[in-house]
């Protein structure tokens, strides 16, 4: 590693080559969002603290390594961050992104081989996907944690853990939640908008 380097939010610390590869994302998504909306137009004028903080904090809550999938990875948030903070800081980390839109899927792969980094992009729909056996699963915007609930249940090994990020209702997913599923979650404030959580999941079973 090279030396640390502020984020814009002067909170977390990054290498060079990981800031390199972050702002090589960044012109990416500012290229392509145009003609496959990858992002929400409004939100590129926040982009490093919507989408590059907001998917480190999802990265560092993990503190493990081993395979890693993101589910509907869309724009590659939090997938692709993981996969580049993972470079350097977990190799042993290896990522997968599933997503069923082919658009999309062709940014993720451009990405992957312009930023140099290693992830496996599927081009699948989650619930149709070869189960994933995953150490850790993310899922940023993707459904209410019901339906997450279920994509887990598919794609995470035994004594895995999902991430989930979620906005101010999220007390109310968990409850809904509760009515079909048994899980431990931890709740952890994200740094990037008021009452927002990230959802750390263990030990999921169908009621």
């Amino acid at each position: 590693m090279t030396g640390l380097i502020d984020l814009p939010d002067g909170v977390l610390n990054v290498s060079r080559e990981t800031l390199e590869r972050l702002h090589i994302l960044e012109s990416l998504v500012q290229k392509w969002n145009p003609k496959i909306n990858l992002v929400s137009r409004n939100s590129l004028e926040e982009f490093w603290m919507r989408h590059i903080v907001d998917s480190i904090q999802v990265f560092r809550i993990a503190e493990a390594d081993g395979k890693w999938v993101d589910l509907g990875s869309g724009g590659g948030f939090p997938g692709l961050v993981v996969a580049i903070m993972a470079a350097c800081e977990r190799p042993e980390t290896h990522v997968t992104l599933i997503e069923s839109d082919q658009r999309k899927c062709a940014f993720l792969r451009t990405a992957v081989r312009e930023m140099g980094i290693t992830c496996r992009v599927l081009a699948e729909r989650i619930e149709q996907a070869t189960p994933q056996q995953a150490r850790i699963l993310s899922a940023r915007a993707l459904t209410d944690l019901n339906g997450l609930l279920g994509y887990a249940d598919r794609h995470l090994c035994a004594g895995g853990i999902a991430l989930f990020p979620k906005g101010v209702t999220w007390k109310k997913e968990v409850d809904d939640a509760r009515r079909s599923w048994r899980f431990e979650v931890e709740t952890i404030n994200s740094m990037t908008e008021a009452g927002s959580v990230i959802l750390n999941i263990t030990g999921a079973s169908r009621v």
